[in-house]
Parts: C-alpha cells; sequence; structure tokens
C-alpha cells in the first residue's frame, strides 16, 4: 500500500463511507448494472433520485455521525447514550430507516434487552444495518500503539457491542468486527484484505465457517444466497470491490453495479476503499455536492469537511472499549 498520512485515511474512511451511501442511494433496489447505465463513460456524479437530492447521505451516514458525536462527547462507548441517540434520530421520522432498526428503536424496550427481544419474537436479524454506521466507531476503535492481537480484540468486541444495540442476531456482530478489524488494519498502512484471514479466526466459532465462505478470495456477489441487504453479502461485495479494482472512484462503480441495496454497500466499500486510498482519492465532484442532514437534531447539516474534521477528532487517543465487560445475550451464548 502506498504511504499516506493516517489522518488522510481517517478522513477517507468516514468520508469515503459518507460518499458511498449519497453516490449509491438513488439507485437502491436497482438491477444489477445499473450504475453503468446510468454513466456509461463511468464518470458517475451525484445524480439524486429516488427521494434523495442530489449528494444527500441516508440513514447510513447519519447513524455513523450520532455514533461518533457520543463517542467524542461521552469520552468513550456508552451505549445507553448512542442508543438514546437513535431513538431521537427515529422518532424525527428520517426519510429512510431501516425495519429492524425501527422496530428496536420504537419499541419502548430498554436499550439492553431492545434488539434482543426482537430477534427472539422475529428470529432475523442479520440485516446489514450496523455494517452501514460502522465507519467512523472503526476509526474511533482503531488507536495505534497496541500490541497486534490486543487492537484486533479491542476494536472487534467495540463493534459488536455497538451493532448488538439495534441487530440481536450474532452474525451482524461478527461481520461487523470484521469491519473495524480490517479498517484498524488499512489505518495502519497494511493492506486489509491480507488481514482477512487473522480477523477471520477471531470471529466466533459458530460463525466462522459462514464468514470464511462470503469473505474468500475467489467469492463473488453472484454466489449470494441472499439479498445483500443481509450482513453477509453486503461485506463480501465491499471485500470483492476492493479486491477487483485498483481506485477508490472504481471500488465505489463496482459496489453500485452489483445493484440491490446499493446505499449501504456503497458505505461499507466507502470506508474500505477511503481508509485504503485516502480522503485525496475521492473525486471532489462528489465531495462537493454531499450533506448530511441530522433528523431530530434541528436544522444540522454536516458537510464534507464536516465530516473530515469529525474523523479527526475520532482519531485521537484510544479511549478504552471496555471489552471485558461485554455479555452477548442468552440466547447467542
Amino acid at each position: 500500500m502506498n504511504s499516506l498520512d493516517r489522518q488522510d485515511r481517517a478522513a477517507g474512511a468516514v468520508v469515503g463511507s459518507a460518499v458511498g451511501d449519497a453516490l449509491g442511494a438513488p439507485f437502491e433496489f436497482g438491477p444489477a448494472g445499473v450504475y453503468t447505465a446510468r454513466f456509461p463513460d463511468g464518470v458517475g456524479t451525484m445524480c439524486g433520485g429516488g427521494g434523495w437530492d442530489p449528494g444527500e447521505a441516508t440513514d447510513d451516514t447519519q447513524m455513523a455521525v450520532l455514533v461518533a458525536e457520543s463517542l467524542l462527547e461521552r469520552d468513550g462507548l456508552d451505549l445507553p447514550d448512542v442508543f438514546d441517540r437513535f431513538r431521537r434520530w427515529a422518532a424525527a421520522e428520517p426519510k429512510d430507516i431501516g425495519l429492524q432498526t425501527e422496530s428496536v428503536l420504537t419499541s419502548g424496550d430498554p436499550w439492553d434487552t431492545a434488539a434482543a427481544l426482537h430477534f427472539q419474537i422475529n428470529g432475523r436479524a442479520a440485516g446489514n444495518g450496523s455494517l452501514m454506521r460502522a465507519a467512523t466507531s472503526a476509526v474511533y476503535f482503531a488507536g495505534p500503539g497496541r500490541p497486534e492481537a490486543d487492537a484486533r480484540a479491542a476494536t472487534m468486541d467495540a463493534a459488536r457491542r455497538i451493532a448488538n444495540l439495534t441487530h440481536g442476531d450474532r452474525a451482524a456482530w461478527e461481520g461487523t468486527a470484521v469491519l473495524h478489524e480490517l479498517i484498524r488494519v488499512a489505518l495502519d498502512g497494511t493492506d486489509p484484505l491480507a488481514a482477512v484471514p487473522d480477523a477471520l479466526a477471531a470471529v466466533h466459532a459458530a460463525h466462522r465457517e459462514r464468514w470464511t465462505t462470503v469473505l474468500a478470495p475467489g467469492w463473488h456477489p453472484e454466489l449470494a444466497t441472499e439479498f445483500n441487504g443481509a450482513v453477509w453479502p453486503c461485506l463480501g461485495t465491499a471485500l470483492w470491490a476492493l479486491r477487483t479494482t485498483r481506485s477508490y472512484e472504481d471500488a465505489l462503480a463496482s459496489a453500485i453495479d452489483v445493484g440491490g441495496d446499493t446505499d449501504t454497500v456503497a458505505a461499507v466499500t466507502g470506508a474500505l476503499a477511503g481508509a485504503v486510498y485516502g480522503s485525496g482519492a475521492i473525486p471532489a465532484r462528489w465531495t462537493g455536492a454531499l450533506h448530511v442532514p441530522l433528523p431530530g437534531y434541528g436544522d444540522r447539516v454536516l458537510r464534507a469537511p464536516d465530516l473530515a474534521a469529525l474523523a479527526g477528532r475520532l482519531d485521537g487517543p484510544w479511549a478504552d472499549a471496555d471489552s471485558a465487560d461485554f455479555k452477548p445475550p442468552r440466547s447467542e451464548t
């Protein structure tokens, strides 16, 4: 990997995820080839559509910002605070919110049981909603200076805890944990694709085989057994897009061209590719139009410079994840 400033990579992850979200939003639920059909010359723009203004970020980035601001304002991971911010946002009726996430946040159940109760009742909770918002927390918990194994364990455990606020299925926790770890590796200037085996070795044993399959070098989105609104093909497609392209822009184009849940697949791809290639690799024609409204928080709208500054604050001193205190729901042990 090329030599980039760590802060450039951190900004790349946060801004890159938001750009992917906004770029992919107008194509959501579209067919394969949707990006190429709209931009046959390969030069995509923030076109808007599907209820989204050009450059408008969706719930993916809105929730990522809420996580980031809680981490910074609470000086660490305060799970009840994160949940309360999510709940305030959901009550403001954002343009888009995942059905599972909405059900958990509006259930009235306590923060530490709402997701588990939803999973127990519905039996399905492996959506990609915890992946989509992970760029900011991945940067925050990627603090350098710890031994490799300790750093991996800490960032993956933090990811599981945040994912578990809305997703009771451990499959979602483990996928988010892997994404955290791969972004941490990329921020250190190391190839995240080469780090996949070590990340998989730290995945819960009951979920390791399925994640190993979808993150394998030979996996392709056509091999997916679920819609890419599920956690497995979403992360698998992001790694495939990173593996088979050579630039941030091309990675996002490939991810969106898969079709389906294009905003979230592109947000996850953008986080990884942004961490690899840095913020300077993100086209100005995309960052210039980017804007992130925050329903429930007045008239606030964040733009690319605000997100880059947020990334700089997140990439600060290590905050203790207190991972030893984490206890999964009984149904998952």
